[in-house]
């Protein structure tokens, strides 16, 4: 199986230019905001939407890595926010917080063949319903990332790694592999970071067949310069730190990704436990 493919939300184009040299398959710009400040209010997401200038510049400077543009849920004005979108440069589209096929194949047919499109399964019903609405796509060009920190939201769940420590995902892991369709799920800290350890995270990964992951903001801490974003750490190194990580799990026994697995268990429970005694 080939490496997981990393991207990385930023509007800078020289620090786009950068990541994309040095690994990053896919910059990921944002226009996601109708109804995200009341869902994620608690969260530390990312929550400004980027402009159509910021496209357009982004995408004038990108040789490799591809543009994707998350827009907002399914709206009035979606037909109007997908022409935007690509008149600026997006090369893919990301629709967020559907529920049905029913949305899905209006998504689709707004796009019209335009664009490729990336569904964001981050609610309780799109990953119930995911065997109903994944004939829709195309394999070898549409993809499917879940989503986890709206999805434990809309579980009640405390913690966005529980989905994941419950195995819920795994019904959906095997559906999309067998099926030929390109998916992901969530983002990842740096190596030795985060409340959940980032190598316990890529092994799920590895278990999985995830083939796509966001880096998180401890990959840019909101940078608007190469030299800015080197000023907080050495990227290249992290990326590399990764990698090995991950080549660690490649060549992992199915018992020894098991037992990884339920370490993860053990460790988002106990997380989400937390948040409930506080």
């Amino acid at each position: 199986m080939s490496q997981l493919h990393f991207m990385m939300i930023t509007a800078s184009p020289e620090v786009a230019v950068f990541i994309e040299h040095h690994g990053v398959a896919r910059i990921f710009l944002d226009q996601e905001v109708l109804g995200k400040a009341e869902r994620q209010r608690d969260l530390d997401t990312h929550q400004a939407a980027h402009s159509l200038e910021e496209i357009s510049a982004v995408a004038k400077v990108l040789r490799q890595a591809e543009l994707m543009v998350r827009l907002n849920p399914l709206n009035p004005h979606s037909s109007e926010e997908i022409v935007a979108a690509l008149d600026c440069g997006a090369q893919r589209l990301m629709l967020p917080m559907f529920t049905s096929r029913r949305e899905v194949e209006r998504f689709l047919s707004l796009v019209d063949g335009r664009a490729p499109v990336t569904f964001l399964a981050e609610t309780p019903q799109a990953l119930v319903r995911l065997p109903h609405w994944l004939p829709m796509l195309q394999a070898g060009r549409d993809e499917v990332h879940i989503g986890l920190n709206d999805l434990s939201l809309g579980m009640g769940l405390n913690f966005l790694f529980e989905p994941m420590a419950g195995r819920l995902l795994d019904p959906a892991a095997e559906l999309l592999t067998s099926t030929g369709i390109r998916w992901g799920v969530g983002g990842i800290a740096r190596i030795g970071q985060g409340e959940l350890p980032a190598e316990t995270v890529l092994g799920e990964h590895v278990r999985l067949g995830s083939q796509w992951v966001i880096l998180s903001r401890a990959f840019h801490q909101g940078a608007s310069s190469a030299q800015q974003l080197l000023e907080s750490l050495d990227f290249p190194a992290e990326l590399g730190r990764l990698r090995e990580a991950e080549a660690h799990w490649r060549q992992a026994t199915p018992g020894e990704l098991l037992a990884n697995q339920q370490q993860l268990a053990r460790s988002a429970f106990r997380l989400g436990s937390r948040e409930v005694d506080t």
